[in-house]
């Protein structure tokens, strides 16, 4: 009995020594998250995005983005690495560029060129002939680590989210997995960059960003809309800022949308002035009553992966005008169209796009 005594001892030693000191790579930083608001108000649950329609994409999974480009064909960023293009009912497909990293956002140039924000490669541009050339991917001599979402200005220049300087999909398993690390850390090192294709110059438009995610700009061109995903909210910021620290109080930047019922991810302009914000996850209780308690949040990462507190897939996307005006909100309480990150909006169609869907599901209007 004393012995079977000893050894339950230690194995409760051993269990406390390992959850208190075993090393993790996040070093969690306390900060104050406001009361979840829930599916209230402008955001009651409805099914609205419920029973999509889908456009098969074979193996392929994960239509993180999708854009209608000039030529009227359909492209679409997938989990593989792949671009692929196709009609927009799905037919023809093809794999238009696999750039050997994972493209998350993307736009086109006034060129016709395909402007890619590469989680791993960084922003690359791809040419109608399918030639991939690197545009940039450095800042001041320091690494873009996770290009996420991008946008072509009308005079070209163009506006890049680094999601984080602390964690590269490249070193931390892939975009997901770095992502989770980033927002359970909160150490707030997502910014937003612009790179000049006529000097070649790259630089910081802001930062202090916790997972600087999604963007859009005004209709002027005078302003980036701008998902903050680790604080659940929607900046409006200056394209005229220099290095600004959003952390600190300034007229050039602004919460547009806080405290938002999940994490916000990508950011699309629709029609008629509409903006449209893919919520890739509702929020959980468990994570904001951590927020204030770095250590519980360290121990989060020692237990086994399945006893993270990953949130539910919900399916939920919404529409906003340019002076923060709720116009639109589709959900879907069942989740079966896992991490919807965006919308991508036609005359008669609206796509939505996943991180992880098998498919790219979609809505007649």
């Amino acid at each position: 009995m004393k012995k079977a005594a000893w050894i339950v001892v230690l194995m409760v030693a051993a269990a406390g020594a390992y959850l208190s000191g075993w090393p993790v790579p996040i070093e969690p930083v306390s900060w104050n998250a406001n009361t979840a608001p829930g599916y209230a108000g402008a955001h009651a649950v409805n099914t609205r995005l419920a029973g999509l329609q889908m456009i098969s994409l074979g193996a392929e999974e994960g239509p993180e983005h999708v854009v209608v480009a000039r030529d009227g064909k359909l492209y679409a960023t997938v989990a593989s690495g792949n671009i692929l293009r196709m009609n927009p009912d799905g037919s023809a497909q093809e794999v238009f560029a696999n750039t050997g990293g994972r493209v998350l956002g993307f736009d086109f140039d006034a060129a016709g060129q395909l402007i890619a924000a590469d989680a791993v490669k960084g922003l690359l541009s791809i040419g109608p002939d399918r030639k991939i050339r690197l545009l940039t991917d450095k800042v001041g001599g320091d690494p873009i680590r996770y290009a996420d979402a991008v946008i072509v200005a009308g005079n070209g220049k163009i506006y890049v989210s680094d999601a984080s300087t602390r964690f590269a999909p490249a070193a931390w398993g892939g975009t997901f997995e770095a992502s989770v690390l980033d927002i359970l850390e909160q150490s707030s090192t997502g910014r937003i960059l612009e790179y000049d294709p006529a000097t070649r110059a790259t630089r910081v438009v802001a930062r202090g960003l916790g997972f600087a995610n999604g963007v859009a700009l005004s209709q002027d061109g005078r302003f980036l809309f701008v998902s903050e995903t680790g604080k659940y909210r929607v900046w409006k910021i200056s394209v005229d800022a220099s290095n600004l620290n959003v952390t600190q109080p300034n007229p050039q930047a602004s919460v547009l949308l806080d405290n938002l019922p999940g994490y916000p991810d990508n950011l699309m302009r629709g029609l008629d002035g509409r903006i449209w914000l893919g919520l890739a996850k509702p929020r959980n209780p468990t994570i904001d009553k951590l927020a204030d308690q770095p250590f519980l949040r360290k121990l989060t990462l020692r237990l086994p992966r399945a006893m993270w507190p990953i949130p539910p897939s919900y399916g939920h996307v919404m529409a906003f005008t340019e002076d923060g005006k709720i116009v639109a909100d589709l959900q879907d309480p069942s989740g079966a169209y896992p991490e919807t990150t965006g919308v991508t909006e036609t005359p008669d169609r609206l796509y939505i796009q996943s991180l992880h869907a098998k498919g790219l599901g979609w809505l007649a209007k």
